[in-house]
């Protein structure tokens, strides 16, 4: 292979004339011949007998001409860039070939190169680190929770039913004196108190005891999911089979001994609360990865071609697929439940797609800068590290990631810790609610002071991540699933 020339024709866009050597594209078509010559079918030949001359002469000479050729471009091409000061960032285009040169067998390549980057500013960098404060309250309502583990569950017998109490019961709704579908169950559990229920329905079972039959009187929502149903006063015959609640266990040193390796209640308290707190503390650092990357990237100019983002996002995608599959799910199911399609899902990544690239092409600007190595030492660390977090033997990883791709990566992450170290990080603390509020997506009524505020007075745009809207939880009722 020779490259004849090239030239870039528009921005990131290149293109260049190669020349791939008679000999290189014979063998080429011998190794397809090859290959192929065992289905291939002549009159008067078995299948695999016949020669390349004789098939060449039967079907033209050009027939393996195609994968012959396809076979060698990848390989052409990037011998090709090599010669050129660019780095292919999208799939090159191969058209004008011609298999009659006087040099050789010419084609024409276009591709999209990686842009020219320039990072303003990488060292000194001004960030919030905003650190949330472990308070009695959370620690508390985690030593609940784990109570609530280990509470036994005790049948009443001597007494009406309370709120609290879980009870067994049989129903039938009627509205109108008629009988309506999904309204009747028996044996059903419900935690009064729950709200899980119609409004009104598990107030009406309280001061109920056991074998009581009785009337639970209640009014639909006029938004109920049937619309047949909504709006309407409907009567549901009931009757209490059983009463049970859970007791819970004291907060003392037998509870620590069963819940902990502790054998005292405040040692296994002090756990809790220490463990609340190294949450907290990796929770923050991903926060200042967070605002680090941001800061990085809004120093970052380039003409970013939209070939580099769009492998990004579908290296996003089959992330997101990978991490449903681990949970026993998979992309194609979500796809067919929520009626998105794979191009809705790849936009929902844009936003991060385009940061990544960002911050990728700036941390590779600073690995050039700063002269970042990595040693065999680092590389080989990394490999025993994703065989850890993988479970796979080191031999594995590596026969998957080559030594230079893990290298680049261990290079890319000295680059982004120096950036840490070299940034002027102010340390906030704030109450989890406060980092809530913080979070909270706009309203209506801020973005539109926002809005008129600018109208008065012009400031420069930032683009802002929309934040996925929570959904709300549906309301159940008493139907049988």
């Amino acid at each position: 292979m020779s490259l004849k020339n090239f030239k870039e024709t528009e921005t990131n866009k290149v293109e260049m004339d190669i020349v791939i050597s008679r000999d290189a594209f014979e063998n080429a078509i011998n190794k397809v011949f090859a290959k192929s010559k065992k289905s291939i079918a002549i009159p008067g030949f078995r299948k695999g007998k016949a020669t390349r001359g004789l098939v060449e002469k039967f079907y033209g000479k050009q027939v393996f001409y195609e994968d012959a050729i396809n076979d060698l471009l990848p390989g052409e091409i990037d011998a090709a860039v090599k010669e050129t000061p660019y780095r292919i960032a999208g799939m090159p285009e191969v058209t004008d070939v011609d298999f009659d040169g006087e040099e050789g067998i010419t084609a024409k390549v276009t591709f999209v190169r990686y842009p020219d980057v320039k990072v303003k500013a990488y060292k000194g960098l001004e960030v919030e680190k905003l650190v949330v404060k472990t308070e009695d309250s959370e620690v508390d309502a985690e030593l609940e929770r784990t109570r609530a583990r280990y509470a036994r569950t005790i049948e009443v017998n001597d007494r009406a039913a309370q709120k609290d109490d879980t009870v067994t019961i049989d129903y039938e709704g009627f509205c109108d004196g008629v009988a309506f579908d999904g309204g009747k169950a028996e044996g059903h559990k419900l935690k009064l108190g729950s709200n899980t229920f119609i409004p009104g329905f598990e107030d009406q079972i309280i001061g109920k005891t056991i074998g009581d039959e009785f009337d639970v009187n209640v009014k639909f929502p006029e938004d109920y999911h049937a619309k047949d149903l909504a709006g309407k006063d409907a009567t549901f015959k009931c009757k209490l089979n059983a009463i049970e609640f859970e007791e819970l266990p004291a907060l003392d040193d037998d509870f620590a001994k069963d819940a902990s390796e502790f054998e005292t209640f405040a040692e296994y308290k002090a756990d809790v609360k220490a463990k609340i707190e190294a949450r907290h503390g990796a929770e923050a650092e991903v926060r200042l990865a967070e605002q680090l990357t941001k800061a990085l990237t809004d120093n970052v100019e380039a003409e970013i071609p939209e070939a580099l983002i769009d492998r990004e996002k579908e290296n996003l995608v089959r992330e997101y697929d990978y991490q449903l599959r681990s949970q026993g799910l998979s992309l194609d199911m979500i796809l067919k439940y929520t009626g998105m399609s794979l191009d809705d899902v790849r936009a929902r990544y844009g936003d991060m797609a385009t940061i990544n690239v960002k911050k990728q092409l700036a941390l590779e600007e600073i690995v050039k800068a700063e002269n970042i190595e990595a040693s065999d030492e680092e590389v080989e660390k990394k490999y025993n590290e994703m065989a850890e977090q993988f479970g796979m033997k080191v031999e594995d990883v590596k026969s998957r990631i080559s030594k230079d791709d893990l290298a680049y990566d261990v290079k890319s992450i000295k680059a982004f810790e120096l950036v840490k170290e070299n940034a002027k990080i102010t340390e906030k603390s704030v109450t989890a609610e406060e980092l809530e509020k913080l979070n909270a997506p706009e309203t209506t009524e801020e973005s539109e002071e926002k809005s008129e505020e600018t109208e008065e007075k012009p400031k420069k745009k930032t683009t802002r991540k929309p934040r996925a809207k929570k959904t709300a939880e549906p309301a159940e009722e008493p139907t049988e699933e």
